[in-house]
C-alpha cells in the first residue's frame, strides 16, 4: 500500500474581491479525472456569465493525474498558482475551480497570481482535510480467558476495535495501523499463550474527521 497521504474530505468555498474583480473558489473531493471534469463543467454552468473558470486538480495516492488551466488568463497566472497551493498542502483527490468576474481594473500578472493563490487558500480553510493512513483489518479469535488481555493491549496501543462477537469464543475485528501490525500480532500472541488465531481480513486506509474514525 502507498504511504499516508492527505485528501480533501469535505468540500468548501470562498469569495474575495480584488480591485473590483470577484474571485469565487469552489473546492471539491474527486476520485477520478472524469469527476474533476464534471465538477469544472458544473461550475461553468453555475457561473455561466463569468469570464474565467480556472482550475487545478490532483488525483491518485501518488498524484498520478495533475492538470491545471488558466482559462484565458495570462499564462502561468492562474492555474499554476492554484496548483502550487494544492501541492504545497500535499493534497490528493482534489479539484479547485476559481471563477473570476472581471471588475474592469487590470491586476497585472503579480496581482493575478496573488489573487488566485489566495482564493484557493481561503477556500481550503472552509474544507475538511484528512490524512489517509494505511492499516490492516485483523480478525482475532481467542477463548474467553484471553479476551480481556487482548482488549487491554489494544487499548494501550490505541488500536481501534471495530467489532466484537461472543459465541463459543470471542472474535474481535481491529483496525491496526500498518506500522503497529507486527508488534500487535506478537503482543497478543504472547499474551494469549499462543491460543489465538489472527487473520488479515483487508488492507485499508483510515483517518479522522469531526472527532470520528473514518475507514476508507
Amino acid at each position: 500500500m502507498a504511504e499516508a497521504y492527505r485528501i480533501l474530505y469535505r468540500e468548501g468555498s470562498s469569495e474575495l474581491v480584488e480591485k473590483k474583480s470577484r474571485f469565487i473558489a469552489d473546492i471539491r473531493p474527486v476520485r477520478t479525472e472524469e469527476e474533476a471534469l464534471a465538477f469544472i463543467e458544473e461550475t461553468r454552468k453555475r457561473y455561466w456569465d463569468a469570464r474565467h473558470h480556472c482550475f487545478a486538480y490532483i488525483i491518485g495516492d501518488r498524484g498520478q493525474t495533475a492538470r491545471c488551466s488558466d482559462d484565458g488568463e495570462p499564462s502561468q497566472t492562474a492555474g499554476k498558482p492554484m496548483m502550487d497551493v494544492l501541492t504545497g498542502e500535499k493534497l490528493h483527490d482534489v479539484c479547485a475551480v476559481v471563477t473570476r468576474y472581471f471588475g474592469g481594473v487590470l491586476l497585472g500578472t503579480g496581482g493575478l497570481v496573488r489573487a488566485y493563490s489566495r482564493a484557493v487558500k481561503e477556500g481550503l480553510l472552509n474544507c475538511v482535510i484528512v490524512e489517509k493512513k494505511p492499516a490492516a483489518k485483523l480478525e482475532v479469535t481467542v477463548d474467553y480467558s484471553g479476551a480481556g488481555k487482548i482488549q487491554y493491549i489494544a487499548a494501550q496501543e490505541s488500536i481501534n476495535l471495530l467489532d466484537s462477537q461472543y459465541t463459543e469464543k470471542v472474535a474481535f475485528t481491529f483496525l491496526v495501523p500498518e506500522d503497529k501490525e507486527k508488534r500487535f500480532r506478537n503482543q497478543i500472541t504472547e499474551a494469549a499463550g499462543g491460543r489465538v488465531k489472527i487473520w488479515k481480513v483487508d488492507e485499508v486506509y483510515y483517518g479522522r474527521a469531526d472527532g470520528g474514525l473514518i475507514v476508507f
